[in-house]
């Protein structure tokens, strides 16, 4: 079944300036791509832009951890080490596979209604997190957090983890071309060094991309230079974490952008979260200085119970906004750039090629935006980003497609059961939350 969007704004990260024009998309692809003046072709479905509406590749959520949306609100306001081992690791440890299940599901709602198509999730249980993309239809990258602590029947926590992770690869990885599977190794305080370096090989070895905490906290700055004797550009040359293809470092708050002038970072994205980042009082990434250095720059929200949302035109907002503020620059950070890091960068980096931009022959991964609002009045093929990041907001979603298939239509979410799925989430979240 073809549909056609006829006459809307057409934008992505790498056009200088947005297009007026129509776009065939069929059997999950764009087809066509053409000028609002030129005859468009038939197709079963027609949306009707009128040049009221516009046409954004899908969102791509870098970072986050789905199922936590079950954890949000609770140890509001505290520093991240205290929040993680007073408020989120106990309730954590009563979590089941069913409650990840219907987290991710959740989730994957409020992802769908504002525009994201793709989430790079790092959690465990990971099964229900596949199983819950798969169902819904969307891109999900996934991997399996691996963690040092006490052996399981006599086995380090560690292979246990790396054994789970692998497992999770050879079940899920390249299934229906919705699902890519890294390694997860935690972070630097959660994964001993030579183990990260074990983790590290085996990445290399079986062409598997590797998502990895870093540098998020300047507490975490201090423990790898005190406790691991080392400088954090020795820590990342050291493991071989720089020569795993698709490597994402999350976070990155307090990595210094001259390092990519001594080392060779071209395998690395580093997913920017702002809003999480700032809640937590982490700090801020220098963005604006690591724009110009040979490495990746996606977007991510963090998960909902540090963010609060899942919704990344907050984080593209907050992203381009931060960075000409700490600069006192308002040429630094670029509308069009911060498009392109939520949407191509995100899916390079999760391991999904031609996607991310509107090209012809690239997976019809794609939101449809409502300019008829007041917020769009004076919105052109000039100014379009601008107005997207900077006056745009989830509320403006009308439409998220997936391999040219609706996920999310006008608040209707075809492939998912919302109500049950709510009903089963508040359940989750009341078991957890109760005493043992």
């Amino acid at each position: 079944m073809a549909t056609l969007f006829k006459d809307v704004f057409i934008l992505d990260g790498e056009r200088e300036r947005a297009q007026r024009g129509h776009i065939l998309v069929s059997k999950g692809r764009v087809q066509t791509v053409m000028g609002v003046s030129e005859k468009h072709p038939a197709a079963d479905k027609i949306v009707e832009g009128r040049g009221r509406m516009a046409v954004l590749p899908g969102f791509v959520n870098a970072h986050t951890h789905a199922a936590m949306v079950l954890l949000r609100g609770l140890g509001e306001e505290t520093p991240l080490m205290e929040w993680l081992q007073k408020k989120i690791w106990p309730v954590e440890a009563k979590l089941t596979p069913e409650h990840i299940y219907w987290g991710t599901a959740s989730a994957i709602l409020e992802m769908l209604a504002t525009g994201t198509t793709c989430f790079t999730d790092m959690y465990f249980e990971m099964d229900g997190v596949a199983r819950a993309a798969l169902e819904a239809g969307m891109r999900a990258a996934l991997c399996r957090g691996i963690v040092s602590g006490p052996p399981v029947d006599g086995v380090s926590k560690i292979d246990v983890s790396i054994e789970d992770n692998l497992a999770l690869f050879e079940r899920w990885h390249g299934r229906e071309g919705l699902i890519t599977v890294q390694l997860g190794p935690h972070a630097p305080y959660t994964v001993p060094f030579e183990d990260m370096k074990k983790i590290v090989v085996i990445a290399k070895e079986r062409g598997i991309g590797v998502h990895f905490h870093f540098l998020e906290t300047e507490w975490e700055l201090g423990y790898i230079n005190d406790e691991l004797k080392m400088t954090p550009e020795k820590y990342l040359a050291d493991t071989g974490i720089l020569e795993v293809p698709g490597t994402i470092l999350a976070h990155g708050v307090w990595m210094t952008p001259a390092w990519a002038d001594n080392l060779d970072m071209s395998n690395v994205t580093i997913a920017h979260c702002p809003c999480s980042n700032m809640k937590l009082g982490s700090g801020v990434l220098p963005l604006d200085t690591w724009l110009d250095k040979n490495v990746g720059l996606a977007i991510g929200t963090d998960g909902a119970s540090s963010n609060n949302r899942l919704d990344m035109w907050g984080e593209m907002r907050s992203a381009a906004l931060i960075h000409k503020g700490v600069t006192r620059s308002p040429t630094g950070t670029p509308a069009i750039d911060v498009l392109r890091m939520a949407t191509f960068e995100g899916a390079r980096a999760a391991g999904f090629a031609n996607k991310g931009l509107i090209r012809e022959g690239w997976a019809a991964d794609l939101v449809l935006v409502d300019l008829d609002q007041p917020h769009y009045v004076g919105a052109d093929e000039e100014n379009l980003a601008g107005y997207v990041v900077y006056a745009g907001s989830s509320a403006d979603v009308r439409g998220t497609m997936v391999n040219g298939k609706w996920l999310y239509k006008d608040g209707v979410y075809p492939t998912m059961d919302k109500e049950e799925i709510l009903r089963k989430t508040r359940e989750a979240r009341e078991a957890i939350l109760k005493n043992p």
